[in-house]
């Protein structure tokens, strides 16, 4: 559901259940793999106490070097690309910092964000000087369903509103996903760092964990070395025994949800109901369309 591509998903028998992580797709060239939330990408100085990282536990499951093309952060879950050669990491790095990567998100997100969303906001890096300039960064955002839920975190209103939203980074600056939803006033539900603490932890005791609420959905290139168009995504039919996956199924699950005005029929974030009329649910599948 909700794919506006027409380029047909990659997918491979699913691993064992007991397998470190679980490749979606691998030829000679390239894995795509998912990423728990919890895992770093790769060893850093900031969080010398972890022990989980996504670069080399792939390189001993896979018995060979793997090299890192892009970054998802810790508490991010979802689709990662790694390279299994040098010139293929080249061509892969090359497809990222020219911005031929397509990236699809999904995030649950404060309050109910209008219908479509595009965000021109430049941005400084976290750790730059302030007199440093910013760089250039855009995301599309797109409402998928919206939820009012009946108590009061804010004691002025009555209700607390969520929405579930596609975004599509069309540059890749650290956090811009986050950053961006924080700047439109719709930061992520339990992002410690451009959220909000008190309303992170409200939800938390109201959803049942604690966790940020961002999921990498999908990556759509060109093969780096064929050239031919490659589509991989967090299918949650597949991945349904992972934790992860589970969390964001029960999460659609709830009662209440009413999906956006003006989605396409293949974009619904329901199945049956349609635009803006109550659902039972807004399950999304990773199915191709």
């Amino acid at each position: 559901m909700f794919q506006p591509s027409s380029i047909p998903s990659l997918a491979q028998p699913p691993e064992p259940d007991d397998a470190p992580l679980h490749i979606l797709w691998r030829d000679e060239h390239l894995v795509a793999v998912y990423k728990p939330a919890g895992w770093l990408v790769h060893r850093t100085g900031l969080d010398a106490h972890e022990t989980r990282f996504v670069l080399q536990t792939l390189r001993d499951q896979l018995g060979c070097h793997v090299y890192p093309a892009h970054r998802l952060d810790k508490g991010t879950c979802g689709v990662l690309v790694m390279a299994l050669h040098a010139q293929a990491a080249q061509r892969l790095g090359q497809a990222f910092a020219g911005q031929e990567v397509r990236k699809q998100y999904l995030a649950l997100v404060r309050g109910w964000l209008p219908d479509a969303v595009e965000v021109d906001h430049a941005l400084r890096p976290d750790d730059a000087p302030e007199d440093a300039p910013a760089q250039h960064a855009q995301t599309s955002l797109r409402c998928l369903a919206r939820l009012e839920w009946p108590e009061a975190f804010d004691p002025r209103h009555a209700a607390t509103r969520i929405s579930l939203v596609e975004a599509l980074p069309a540059t890749g600056r650290r956090h811009q996903i986050r950053r961006h939803l924080k700047h439109v006033a719709h930061p992520i539900i339990g992002d410690a760092t451009h959220g909000k603490g008190p309303l992170n932890r409200w939800w938390a005791e109201r959803l049942g964990l604690q966790r940020l609420w961002l999921h990498a959905h999908a990556l759509e290139l060109a093969h780096p070395m064929t050239g031919e168009p490659l589509r991989f995504e967090a299918d949650w039919q597949q991945l349904g025994h992972v934790a992860d996956v589970q969390h964001w199924r029960a999460l659609c699950a709830r009662p209440g949800w009413q999906a956006c005005a003006g989605l396409p029929a293949t974009a619904r974030p329901d199945q049956t109901a349609s635009a803006g009329a109550p659902v039972s649910g807004c399950s999304i599948s990773g199915a191709a369309t």
